[in-house]
């Protein structure tokens, strides 16, 4: 059951979470989902960055009895780049949730989430 599609047919967007003056905004929308999916008990980790791995790979991933959920995050009008969209796409057409949030769905992504591991 996928309920969040990256494009046309898969995405959508959280809000702030840390407290530290150095947390960029991006960052903040990334603490915010972390602590949403930690509330809800949803296994997560967040792949390594800057050149290791395949590009294109979403901010976060989780797991949630045999579910497999991928989030971008983005700040402000920050928009998913193309090898993010390919992933998001490729994640939801093999039946994962994905979503893309940013500070302002939050409640959106918890609703979804929440209907998505009943």
């Amino acid at each position: 059951m996928t309920l969040a599609r990256p494009s046309t047919t898969c995405r959508s967007s959280p809000s702030s979470g840390g407290t530290d003056m150095a947390d960029t905004p991006e960052k903040k929308v990334k603490n915010a989902v972390r602590k949403l999916l930690d509330r809800l008990g949803i296994y997560h980790f967040m792949p390594p960055g800057m050149g290791l791995g395949r590009s294109g790979i979403p901010d976060i991933i989780g797991c949630y009895k045999g579910r497999f959920i991928a989030i971008e995050c983005k700040a402000g009008k920050g928009k998913t780049t193309a090898l993010q969209e390919r992933e998001l796409i490729a994640i939801c057409n093999a039946g994962g949730f994905t979503f893309v949030a940013r500070e302002d769905t939050m409640e959106e992504l918890e609703g979804r989430l929440l209907l998505w591991i009943r």
